[in-house]
């Protein structure tokens, strides 16, 4: 095993041969600088693993030379030694980043004082390099972690896109109206998913979305897929800033999709031309997603009839968020609200 190697530097050539005489029978490596400008001109082409310098030099105080050893890249842990009864230099020596200090005393006890402050600095130095070690696999672990939550995220995202293209060329094959709207719905679904994750892969937090971008995404999406089944409205999408974990987004991008699907399929019936709003505040804690349109109105949409799964897909999301939803009849149309905390 391999002795730890100490650079002292102090002036007083007796001193630094009594000093280097009691730490080498503490075992010790010893090296002496008689100035400040050899100590560090030592440290920039020897790796020392402490050192230990005197208050009183010659052309510097050791305060001087303190901060310049600690302006060193890798700078080795420094213990202060000082003949000076005055306070105000030890504190300013903790200050500048020396690790202890040690009084010299004239009857020569603190020689075996800096001995023992020199071992308990090296062990504190080992302990800090070992966090340091430890932390740096934490990050390490973590960013891999994150690399492969972001792949696993692009993976899904674009397995789904494939599902969802699929389902759309199921429904383009059926002539059944029935059929061919409840396929839609499906692929609405699984594009609200998909989005997500597809959010996910490009941001910098896997751990939340923001909302809003994930509804600009959305809505590109459900315009496409609606306009490939025949059906084309304007949608305007208006929003702020929200972030939601991952699986609240995923609720409320259902919800959307249901909602908006509503509008595309019940509010504007027979060619009827109009658009859809989306709109997304947030305030004291709680987000508000509103989704409007100019249709027919509430009663005129429950005469459609339909299986109510959207609207049990609607309230098991909702529950989700936490969320109340609220349907109102507005002068023209239709606006569903929903309020759910952040």
């Amino acid at each position: 095993m391999s002795r730890s190697k100490v650079l002292y530097i102090d002036d007083d050539a007796g001193i630094s041969r009594l000093i280097q005489k009691t730490l080498e029978a503490r075992g010790f490596e010893v090296v002496t600088a008689p100035t400040g400008t050899e100590g560090l001109e030592l440290l920039t082409s020897t790796r020392f693993d402490i050192v230990a310098l005197d208050h009183h030099m010659p052309g510097h105080t050791g305060l001087e030379i303190l901060r310049s050893i600690r302006a060193l890249s890798n700078a080795p842990p420094v213990v202060y030694v000082t003949g000076s009864e005055d306070s105000h230099i030890a504190v300013t020596a903790l200050k500048s980043g020396a690790v202890d200090y040690v009084w010299k005393d004239v009857q020569g006890h603190f020689r075996e004082l800096l001995a023992k402050a020199i071992l308990t600095a090296l062990d504190q130095e080992k302990l800090r390099r070992e966090k340091e070690a430890a932390d740096n696999e934490v990050r390490l672990a973590r960013d891999r972690a994150e690399l492969l939550l972001k792949e696993v995220n692009h993976r899904v995202a674009n397995s789904l896109a494939i599902v969802a293209g699929l389902v759309g060329l199921q429904r383009n094959s059926i002539r059944d109206p029935s059929a061919r709207d409840l396929l839609a719905r499906v692929q609405g679904r699984i594009i609200a998913i998909a989005s997500v994750h597809r959010r996910l892969y490009t941001s910098p937090d896997v751990r939340s979305v923001d909302v809003c971008d994930y509804l600009v995404g959305l809505v590109e999406d459900l315009k496409a897929a609606m306009t490939d089944e025949g059906r084309s409205h304007p949608i305007r999408l208006d929003c702020v800033k929200v972030l939601l974990p991952t699986d609240k987004a995923v609720s409320l991008g259902i919800i959307t999709t249901e909602l908006v699907t509503n509008a595309y399929k019940y509010a504007y019936p027979e060619g009827r031309e109009g658009e859809i709003r989306i709109i997304l505040t947030a305030e004291g804690g709680r987000g508000l997603l509103a989704v409007e349109d100019d249709g027919v109105g509430l009663e005129a949409q429950a005469s459609t009839g339909g299986t109510g799964l959207g609207s049990k897909v609607i309230a098991s999301m909702a529950l989700n968020l936490g969320g109340e939803l609220k349907f109102a009849k507005v002068a023209r149309g239709t606006r569903a609200t929903l309020s759910f905390p952040l």
